[in-house]
């Protein structure tokens, strides 16, 4: 089992729906403010962290970039980009551990994600 703990700005109860509905069983999943999700990160409490806001970057991962550092986050989508199936893959397999993307992408992007992470 994985575990998934969200912070970020936007959408967080629905982003926690999405990935419940798509990891079933084998993950768990614990919505938080950024500052308390990073926490739970630095702390070995969850595994992966995910955050949406607006642009990707900013209110989804600022707390993840300050405290786990950039070789540990990566931003898969901008409100004019969303990364390929193949591209979120390879930032998985790369071992990033904290993920920011915007609301509207979300649905898209947790439907490529989390598969790779169980996957991983």
């Amino acid at each position: 089992m994985i575990k998934i703990v969200i912070g970020g700005q936007l959408n967080k109860k629905a982003i926690e729906q999405q990935i419940k509905e798509l990891g079933g069983n084998k993950v768990e999943v614990t919505v938080k403010s950024d500052l308390d999700a990073v926490m739970a990160m630095k702390n070995k409490q969850a595994d992966y962290y995910v955050g949406a806001c607006e642009t990707g970057s900013g209110g989804a991962l600022a707390m993840a970039l300050a405290l786990l550092g950039r070789d540990n986050c990566v931003s898969l989508s901008s409100p004019s980009t969303i990364k390929s199936t193949e591209e979120i893959v390879a930032e998985v397999n790369s071992g990033k551990v904290a993920f920011g993307f915007t609301a509207p992408s979300s649905k898209n992007v947790l439907n490529d994600l989390i598969p790779a992470l169980l996957n991983k």
